[in-house]
């Protein structure tokens, strides 16, 4: 795990630690060729330098972000953006994390992509990528 993810996961609460420590070391595992880093003061994996999966703490819980998430097709994935194509689920306990699913939207998450990369350039208009 890389050293700025470890340090954001280790400012949290032992609970959501566990939480984060789960999430970045499968991320990890199952996007290879996935770049980390912290972006807009949380964890994000890029492909390409296109965001596809990231986790943030919020009032709910942990946040686990896919940005092409929509379009998976999966319905644990409850938490729709209004405005993009981002599909979200919250965890307050590693128990409640499927790692089947987590893997599962992991691989979709490579397949399925929009182009969040250059949504300025194009003036906020999404195009598919994958």
């Amino acid at each position: 795990m890389k050293q700025e993810i470890k340090v954001y996961n280790n400012s949290q609460t032992p609970a959501d630690k566990e939480i984060c420590d789960l999430l970045a070391r499968t991320i990890d595992n199952e996007l290879t060729k996935a770049e980390c880093k912290i972006w807009h003061s949380h964890p994000v994996w890029f492909i390409d330098g296109n965001p596809i999966v990231g986790f943030s703490k919020q009032k709910k819980g942990i946040r686990l972000m896919f940005w092409s998430g929509a379009d998976f097709g999966e319905e644990n994935l409850n938490v729709l953006g209004e405005k993009f194509k981002d599909a979200s689920i919250f965890y307050n306990n590693t128990s409640e994390i499927n790692i089947k699913d987590l893997k599962q939207w992991l691989e979709k998450a490579e397949k399925i992509q929009w182009d969040y990369k250059n949504l300025v350039k194009r003036k906020g208009k999404l195009e598919k990528l994958k």
